[in-house]
């Protein structure tokens, strides 16, 4: 006896005793789309209102990875107590100079002129080292520093510093004098 046969005709028979609703389906449609277009149009979906000009508008703004300029402070320099000229030519290249401050008005002028024409390679960092505290200011042109050739920066303490220099494909001139506002 095979019960699964007569399972399989049972299951199909009661499948097709279904009403066929097809035709009430058809009928409905057009009353279930106007309806739903009612909804959309009382939920404010289809509103066909022009933003007013004072609304504003969100715009994308472009962003820069380049290191930004800062603005220079002005000022003179006076009796000086460095001023060398530096060549960098590779990565490796360092200088040290250490010299006594004794006006607490002084500033620090360099002067950059690069030595290769893809600028992306061309950098300096100058550390500056107050021997009494320790203390290690950066300053610098290109990679993260200031793409400004000319930089002057104002300092306020006397006593003994040390300038640590490096750089690749530059030529620096360094100053430390006294400053003249």
């Amino acid at each position: 006896m095979d019960t699964g046969v007569s399972q399989r005709a049972c299951i199909k028979g009661n499948i097709s005793a279904f009403p066929n609703h097809s035709g009430m389906k058809k009928r409905h449609i057009p009353a279930i789309l106007i309806i739903l277009g009612a909804l959309i149009i009382f939920a404010g979906c289809t509103s066909t209102e022009v933003p007013s000009p004072a609304t504003p508008i969100p715009t994308a703004v472009p962003v820069s990875s380049a290191p930004t300029t800062v603005p220079q402070p002005s000022f003179s320099l006076g009796d000086h107590y460095l001023q060398r000229s530096y060549s960098f030519s590779n990565g490796s290249d360092v200088y040290s100079e250490q010299f006594y401050v004794d006006d607490p008005s002084w500033g620090i002028d360099f002067n950059i002129t690069t030595l290769n024409d893809n600028t992306s390679l061309c950098w300096f960092t100058l550390d500056v080292i107050d021997s009494n505290t320790n203390q290690t200011d950066h300053y610098g042109f290109g990679r993260t520093f200031s793409n400004e050739t000319d930089q002057k920066i104002p300092r306020y303490a006397t006593g003994p510093f040390q300038f640590q220099m490096k750089g690749n494909f530059v030529k620096v001139v360094v100053t430390a004098a006294k400053r003249y506002p």
